[in-house]
C-alpha cells in the first residue's frame, strides 16, 4: 500500500514511444507560441504596427485555443479521438502557411486565432486519450512524463525560432510550424490508436455537448480542480511575457544571454515534472497538491520581495525564479488527473473544459504584467498572486484540507 492510500491502477502501461507521441501532440500549442516569441519585434517592424498589436498575435492564439478546446472536446466524445485530431492538425498546417503570407497585422491576428483553435485538437485529444486508458496516480504520472516532452519547447523553441527568423525572416517560422504539423499528422495517423469505442460515444448534436458541460458545471469539486492548472500556467505565462523586458531591458542581458537563461529555467520546469512523476508512485495526487501549493506561495512571495526591492540583484532573482518555475509543473498533472477521474464518461468534454480554462485564465491574468508596468515588480506580483489564488481555490473548493478529505 502506498503512503497515499491504495490508488486506482490501469491495465495499460505506456512505453516511451507512446509518451513521446502524446507529448508531441500536447506540445503543439506551446511550440506554436514559443518558437514565435523572438519574432515579435520583427513582426511589428515589418508590418508597420505597434508592439502591443504584435503581442495580440500571441493573445489571439490563446483565445482561439480556449474556444477550440470547448468545441473539439465534445466532438471527440461523439466521433472518437482520431478523426478530430487528424482534421485539426491539417487545418493547423493550412493556417500556418497562410500566416506566412499574411499581408498585415489584422489578418495575422485573425489567422493566429484560427491556428490556436485548430491546434487545440492535438492537446485536448491527448488529454482525453489519457483518461480513456489511465486513472488516478497512473494518469498523473503519465501527465508528468509528458511534461518532459512539453518542456523541450521552452528549452529550444525560442532559440530555434530566433535562428530561423534571423536567417530567413519571421514568415519562415510559420513554414517551420507547418512542417512540424505535417510530420505530427503522419505520426498520429500511424501510431495513435482509437481509444473510444463506438459503444461509449455520446449522441450527436449540440444538446449532448451542452449536457456534458452542464454536468461539469454542477460539480463544484471538479470546477475547483479544473481551475488550478490555469492558475499555475498563469504564473508561468506571466514569466514568459514579462521576462524579455525584465531581463533584457531591466537587467541589460543580451538576446543570447536571455535565450540561455530561458533554457535553464526550462530545465527547472522539466525537473519539477519528473520529481512529481516519481512522487505520485507513493503519494496520492491530492496529497502532493496540499503540500506543494503552500510551498509555492512562500517562494512566490519571496520572489515578489526580490522583484519589488531588487535585493540581491540579478543572481538572487534568477535563483528564486528557477525554484518557483520548478514548482509550476506539480499542479497541472495532479489537478488534471483528479478532475478527469471524476468524469470518465465524458473525458473529451472534461479535458476540453480543463484546457479551455487553462488557456482562458492564463490569457486573462498574464497581460496584467504589462498593465502593471512590465517590470520585475509587475512580473513577480502577478506570479505571486496566481500562486496565492491557487492555494485559496484548493483550500475552499476541494476537501484537500478537511478532515479525511485528503486521503482519497
Amino acid at each position: 500500500m502506498s503512503a497515499g492510500g491504495p490508488q486506482p491502477t490501469s491495465p495499460y502501461r505506456p512505453n516511451a514511444k507512446y509518451v513521446l507521441l502524446l507529448g508531441s501532440m500536447t506540445a503543439l500549442p506551446a511550440i506554436s507560441t514559443d518558437i514565435y516569441l523572438p519574432s515579435l519585434p520583427d513582426v511589428a517592424r515589418d508590418l508597420g504596427t505597434s508592439a502591443t498589436a504584435a503581442q495580440l498575435t500571441m493573445t489571439g492564439m490563446l483565445i482561439g485555443g480556449a474556444v477550440g478546446q470547448l468545441v473539439i472536446g465534445p466532438t471527440s466524445d461523439r466521433f472518437g479521438r482520431r478523426a478530430p485530431v487528424l482534421v485539426g492538425i491539417v487545418l493547423h498546417v493550412i493556417t500556418s502557411l497562410l500566416c506566412a503570407v499574411a499581408p498585415g497585422i489584422i489578418p495575422l491576428i485573425a489567422l493566429r486565432v484560427l491556428q490556436g483553435f485548430f491546434n487545440a485538437s492535438a492537446s485536448v485529444v491527448a488529454m482525453a486519450v489519457i483518461r480513456d486508458r489511465f486513472v488516478g496516480s497512473d494518469a498523473s504520472r503519465l501527465l508528468s512524463r509528458l511534461m518532459l516532452v512539453i518542456g523541450v519547447a521552452p528549452l529550444f523553441a525560442p532559440s530555434v525560432g530566433g535562428v530561423i527568423a534571423g536567417e530567413w525572416g519571421w514568415r519562415a517560422v510559420f513554414v517551420a510550424l507547418a512542417v512540424y504539423g505535417t510530420l505530427l499528422w503522419f505520426v498520429v495517423w500511424r501510431r495513435l490508436p482509437e481509444t473510444l469505442p463506438a459503444e461509449r460515444r455520446r449522441g450527436p448534436g449540440l444538446r449532448a455537448a451542452l449536457s456534458g458541460y452542464r454536468s461539469l458545471l454542477r460539480d463544484r469539486h471538479f470546477l475547483a480542480l479544473a481551475v488550478l492548472p490555469g492558475l499555475s500556467v498563469a504564473g508561468l505565462m506571466s514569466y514568459v511575457v514579462g521576462s524579455p523586458f525584465v531581463l533584457q531591458e531591466g537587467y541589460g542581458l543580451s538576446s543570447h544571454q536571455f535565450a540561455l537563461l530561458f533554457a535553464v529555467n526550462g530545465v527547472g520546469l522539466v525537473a519539477g515534472a519528473q520529481v512529481n512523476a516519481a512522487l505520485v508512485r507513493r503519494y496520492a495526487p491530492v496529497r502532493i497538491l496540499r503540500v506543494v501549493l503552500p510551498v509555492s506561495v512562500v517562494f512566490s512571495l519571496g520572489l515578489f520581495a526580490v522583484g519589488a526591492t531588487g535585493a540581491g540583484g540579478l543572481p538572487v532573482l534568477l535563483v528564486m525564479l528557477w525554484i518557483q518555475l520548478a514548482l509550476v509543473n506539480f499542479t497541472p498533472p495532479n489537478a488534471s488527473a483528479l478532475a478527469l477521474g471524476r468524469h470518465g464518461a465524458i473525458a473529451g468534454t472534461a479535458a476540453a473544459f480543463i484546457g479551455s480554462s487553462q488557456a482562458g485564465i492564463s490569457g486573462t491574468i498574464s497581460p496584467l504584467v504589462g498593465v502593471l508596468g512590465g517590470d520585475a515588480f509587475a512580473m513577480t506580483a502577478v506570479m505571486a498572486g496566481s500562486a496565492l489564488l491557487a492555494l485559496v481555490v484548493l483550500a475552499f473548493g476541494t476537501p484537500a484540507y478537511r478532515a479525511g478529505g485528503w486521503g482519497t
